[in-house]
C-alpha cells in the first residue's frame, strides 16, 4: 500500500459538551480514563500510519503535554497551531508542509472501531483523489448527510441539515482520505470548510467524490449524553474496545485497574469497573459500569452505577449515584445522593446529604449547601441546553429556564459579537415578564459596551422597520410574550436589517454564551441606554409615514373600499388605527386594547373573532375583512361575502391580484414561494415569475429584487417595504392593489383549476427519522424526484407528495398536491402505508 499519513482534528470548542469541555479541549475528555482522542490515534497505527499531524486551536499545550512527540506510541506527531479559525479544510491547509503524500483526516472526539485500512484500500482501489468514509446514524443533525451510488460515486451532499432537510440516515463521519493537490483548491488564510466549501466547489470543477461505507461502531460524542452513552457501549461491548489495565475476575463482573489502587473489604463489583492508578475505594462499596480516574477517592458504603468520575475527586462515605458524571476536582459529601442523573463540572463542592433531582447539570465550581434538595440545573434552568435558539427565536419558563441571570448572560453574549459603541435596539410587548428579562438582557449589553436604544412598548413590526432604515443601528432585540405558552417569554435578536440571526450569528452567540465568554469593557466604555420618548415616537412615526408613502391611499379612499380589522388585543393597538386614520381609509377597528388574560386563551378568541369578522361583512355589507394576530405578522382575510379565506385560497388569490397588477403595469413580477407550495395553476400567472425555494438560500440583495415574498397561507412580505411578513402594510397593499385593478376580493383565485392540495404531520421518533427518510429516498429513486427540500416525488406531471422531518417536534411533515381529492388520498395512502412499515421495521 501506497504511504499514507494521519491528520487528526483537534481544535474544536467542544460548545455542546459543556460544562465538560469548560477547562478541557473536547479531544481530551476521558473516555474509559484515557483521553478519546488516543483511541482514534490507536486506530490509525492500526492501519499502518506511523506520521501524524494534530491540528490544534483550543487549548493546545494540553494536547501537546499528553502526547508529546509521540515517540510512546512509536508514531511521529507533528503539531499545526493556525492563527485563526480557518475551518476545517483552511486547517488542514495550514499543514500542507507537511502533506506530501495521500493523508487520511479524522477527528479526535469521536469514538469508532472502524478498520480504517479498508477506505484506505478503497480509495486507491478507485483512483480516487477524495474519499468519503460514510455510515448510517439514528440522528443525522450534526453531520452531513449523503447519497452516494452503487459505484460509491457521491451524488449529493448537505452539510448538518435541519430535520426538514433529512433525506438519508447515511452521513459523512469526518474520515476522508485525500490526495495532496486537492490542498491546492483550499484558499490560504481564509475560512473554509469540508462539507460546506470544499466539497461544492470539487464537483463543480468536475472531481468525482467518492464514499465508502465504514462497517462498526462510530459515535460522536457530542453532548454530555452521548457521553455517558459511550460509556455505556464499551462496557455492553457494543464497541471492540477494551479497557485498559489488569483484569481482575470478581464474582459478578471484572475490574480493570490501571497503576497502584487500594480497595477495602466486602466490596462488589458488578459488569465492569475501571479504576485509574492511586485510586482509593472504602469498605462495603458497590461499583456496577463506573470508571473512576486517578487519584479518586470513593468512602465507605457508597453505591455508583453507570457513572463516570474523573480525576481527583473526593466521594465522602455512603454516597449513592447513577448515571453520573463527575469532573476534575469535586469534593462530595457524606450521604449525598443522585439517583436520576447529574453532571457536575469541575471544581463544585456538594455539602453532605444533598440530593440532586433528575438529571441536573451544575456548572463549574459551583458550592452546594448541605441537605440542599437540588431541582434545577445551576446556571442554566431546569433542562439543559446544547443551542439557544429554536428558529431564530430564544425562549423559556419565565424565571425558570429564561431567567433574568440567563438573558444577561444572553445580552452579554450578543453584545461581545459587536464592536465596542454599538447602537442596538430594543423592545417589547405590555407583558410583565417581557419587561422584565428585557431589563435583564440590556444590563448584558451595557457591561459589553453596548449603546442601547430602547423603544419600550412597541409593535414588532415597528422595531423591525426601526433597526432596518436607521444605518447606526447594528442589532436588535424583541422581548415578548408566547402565545402558545402564557408562562413563557420569548426573546428575538435581529440583525442589521431586522431579520432573526443567521446560523453562523446564532452560533457565535451560543459559543460565547456555553463558553461564558464575554468582553466586559472598562468602566468608562460601560454603555448607555437612550429611551427619550421624542427617539420612540419618530422611529413610530417613520414607520408610518413610510407606509403613507408607499401605499395609494388616494385610490384606495377613491374606490370605497370598506373594512372591518381585528387586531386580537394585541400590540398594533398603538399603530394601527393611527395609520387608518392618517390615510382616511373607512374601517371598523375591532378589539383595539390590550387584555392578557384573553392572550392566554388565543386560540378561542381567534375563532371567535373570525366569526365576528364573517359576520359583519355579510351583514353590513363590507369589502374585506382582515384578522390581525397580535404581534402584527400574520393575518387571515374575509371576503366580501364573509368567506374565510382557507390557506390555499389565500395564497391563490394573492397571487391572482399579483398576476393582475402585473399586467396592468405591464412587467412581469418576481414571486418567491416555499418549495412545498402548490404549483398546479402556476402557468395561470402568466405574469409572475415564479420561484421556490429556501427563504434563507437567499442573500438580502436576491430577495430585495424579489415584488412580493409569500408563503403557503398567503402571508406575505412586499420587499419595497420589508423583507419580513408585516401584515399592517401588507394589508393596505392589498387594499391598494383591490382598488388599482377594480376586482373583489371572492373574485380572486376562483377561476383556476379546481385541484387537490393538503398537509398532515405524521408521528416519527427523533432517532428514526433518518432512517425513514432514506427509506423514502429509495422509494423515490424509481421515479422523478428531487432533494432540494426534503424529498419530492413527482407520481405524474400534476401530482407529487414531499416529505419533510419536522425541526422540532418528532414528526414528518407531508405535502401532497393532486389533480384531485382521491388521487391525491389514494396518494397518502399509499405512502402511510409503506411509512408505517418501514416505523415497524426500524
Amino acid at each position: 500500500m501506497n504511504k499514507v499519513k494521519g491528520v487528526i482534528m483537534a481544535g474544536g470548542f467542544g460548545t455542546r459538551m459543556q460544562p465538560l469541555t469548560h477547562s478541557t479541549p473536547k479531544p481530551m475528555v476521558p473516555v474509559m480514563n484515557i483521553p478519546m482522542m488516543e483511541y482514534m490515534l490507536e486506530n490509525l497505527i492500526k492501519a499502518g500510519i506511523n506520521e501524524i499531524v494534530i491540528l490544534l486551536y483550543f487549548l493546545p499545550d494540553v494536547i501537546r503535554e499528553y502526547f508529546k512527540d509521540g515517540s510512546r506510541w512509536n508514531v511521529k506527531i507533528e503539531y499545526v497551531l493556525p492563527d485563526a479559525d480557518y475551518g476545517t479544510a483552511g486547517a488542514v491547509r495550514q499543514a500542507k508542509e507537511f502533506l506530501n503524500t495521500t493523508f487520511i483526516v479524522v477527528s479526535g472526539d469521536v469514538i469508532t472501531d472502524f478498520d480504517l485500512s479498508k477506505i484506505i484500500e478503497f480509495h486507491f482501489k478507485k483512483n480516487s483523489k477524495l474519499t468519503i468514509g460514510l455510515t448510517s446514524v439514528d440522528n443525522p443533525l450534526q453531520f452531513g448527510v449523503v447519497i452516494a451510488n452503487s459505484d460509491g460515486k457521491i451524488e449529493k451532499f448537505l452539510e448538518k441539515p435541519s430535520w426538514g432537510e433529512v433525506f438519508s440516515d447515511t452521513i459523512n463521519t469526518g474520515i476522508y482520505v485525500i490526495e495532496p493537490e486537492i490542498l491546492n483548491y483550499v484558499p490560504v488564510g481564509e475560512s473554509f470548510d469540508f462539507a460546506k466549501n470544499l466539497f461544492p466547489l470539487l464537483m463543480k470543477e468536475g472531481i468525482d467524490l467518492m464514499g465508502y461505507t465504514l462497517d462498526g461502531y462510530w459515535r460522536d460524542v457530542g453532548n454530555p449524553d452521548s457521553y455517558r452513552e459511550v460509556h455505556k457501549d464499551i462496557f455492553f461491548k457494543r464497541v471492540n474496545i477494551q479497557p485498559k489495565g489488569k483484569k481482575i475476575e470478581f464474582a459478578e463482573g471484572v475490574l480493570y485497574a490501571f497503576g497502584d489502587f487500594k480497595m477495602g473489604e466486602n466490596v462488589k463489583i458488578i459488569d465492569t469497573v475501571v479504576i485509574g492508578d492511586g485510586v482509593e475505594i472504602g469498605k462495603n462499596c458497590i461499583l456496577s459500569n463506573a470508571c473512576i480516574g486517578k487519584g479518586s477517592k470513593v468512602g465507605n458504603d457508597c453505591n455508583i452505577r453507570n457513572s463516570i468520575i474523573w480525576h481527583n475527586v473526593s466521594v465522602g462515605d455512603k454516597v449513592i449515584m447513577d448515571n453520573g458524571v463527575v469532573c476534575n476536582d469535586v469534593k462530595i459529601g457524606n450521604g449525598v445522593k443522585a439517583k436520576a442523573g447529574v453532571v457536575l463540572a469541575e471544581g463544585c463542592d456538594v455539602g453532605q446529604l444533598a440530593t440532586f433531582e433528575q438529571d441536573i447539570v451544575v456548572w463549574p465550581n459551583k458550592k452546594i449547601d448541605a441537605a440542599s434538595i437540588v431541582k434545577n440545573s445551576i446556571i442554566w434552568g431546569s433542562r439543559f441546553r446544547n443551542t439557544l435558539f429554536e428558529n431564530g427565536i430564544i425562549s423559556g419558563k419565565t424565571n425558570i429556564e429564561l431567567s433574568c441571570d440567563v438573558a444577561c448572560k444572553i445580552g452579554e453574549a450578543l453584545g461581545s459579537q459587536l464592536p465596542v459603541g454599538s447602537k442596538v435596539l430594543v423592545g417589547r410587548d405590555y407583558s410583565t415578564a417581557a419587561r422584565m428579562i428585557k431589563r435583564a438582557f440590556v444590563s448584558g449589553l451595557l457591561a459589553t459596551g453596548i449603546v442601547v436604544v430602547d423603544m419600550k412598548t412597541v409593535p414588532l413590526v415597528v422595531l423591525r422597520h426601526a433597526i432596518n432604515r436607521d444605518e447606526n443601528i447594528v442589532a436588535g432585540a424583541y422581548f415578548k410574550r408566547d402565545l402558545s405558552d402564557p408562562s413563557a417569554v420569548e426573546l428575538i435578536p435581529f440583525n442589521e436589517y431586522g431579520l432573526k440571526l443567521d446560523t453562523n450569528s446564532s452560533k457565535a452567540v451560543d459559543k460565547s454564551f456555553f463558553k461564558e465568554e464575554f468582553r466586559r469593557v472598562d468602566y468608562k466604555q460601560i454603555g448607555k441606554i437612550i429611551d427619550n420618548q421624542i427617539i420612540r415616537d419618530e422611529k413610530f412615526y417613520k414607520y408610518s409615514h413610510e407606509i403613507e408613502r408607499l401605499i395609494d391611499h388616494k385610490i384606495i379612499r377613491e374606490s370605497n373600499i370598506r373594512v372591518v380589522v381585528d387586531l386580537l388585543y394585541g400590540i398594533t393597538k398603538d399603530v394601527f388605527p393611527y395609520i387608518m386614520t392618517m390615510l382616511q381609509i373607512d374601517n371598523i377597528t375591532l378589539n383595539a386594547h390590550t387584555d392578557e388574560v384573553k392572550l392566554a386563551n388565543i386560540s378561542h378568541y381567534e375563532k371567535k373573532s373570525l366569526n365576528d369578522i364573517s359576520m359583519m361583512v355579510k351583514g353590513l355589507g363590507l369589502d374585506l375583512g382582515i384578522l390581525i394576530y397580535p404581534y402584527s405578522q400574520r393575518r387571515v382575510l374575509v371576503d366580501d361575502k364573509g368567506e374565510i379565506l382557507s390557506m390555499t385560497l389565500a395564497l391563490n388569490a394573492v397571487l391572482d391580484l399579483m398576476n393582475r397588477e402585473a399586467k396592468r403595469v405591464g412587467r412581469k413580477m418576481k414571486i418567491l414561494l416555499p418549495s412545498w407550495s402548490a404549483d398546479l395553476n402556476d402557468n395561470y400567472f402568466e405574469n409572475l415569475s415564479i420561484m421556490r425555494g429556501k427563504y434563507t438560500d437567499f442573500g438580502i440583495k436576491q430577495l430585495k429584487e424579489f415584488d412580493m415574498i409569500a408563503k403557503v397561507d398567503g402571508n406575505c412580505a412586499f420587499p419595497q417595504f420589508s423583507l419580513y411578513r408585516d401584515a399592517i402594510f401588507s394589508s393596505l397593499k392589498l387594499m391598494e392593489l383591490l382598488a388599482k385593478n377594480s376586482t373583489r376580493l371572492s373574485e380572486l383565485g376562483r377561476d383556476m383549476q379546481d385541484f387537490f392540495y393538503k398537509s398532515w404531520s405524521v408521528g416519527c421518533p427523533q432517532l428514526k427519522k433518518g432512517k425513514i427518510m432514506k427509506r423514502f429516498l429509495d422509494e423515490a429513486k424509481k421515479k422523478q424526484y428531487s432533494t432540494i427540500d426534503g424529498i419530492k416525488v413527482w407520481e405524474s406531471n400534476t401530482d407529487w407528495i414531499m416529505v419533510m422531518p419536522d425541526p422540532y417536534s418528532e414528526q414528518l411533515n407531508i405535502y401532497i398536491q393532486a389533480i384531485n381529492e382521491n388521487k391525491g388520498m389514494e396518494i397518502y395512502e399509499h405512502y402511510i402505508s409503506l411509512i408505517n412499515n418501514w416505523l415497524k421495521e426500524s
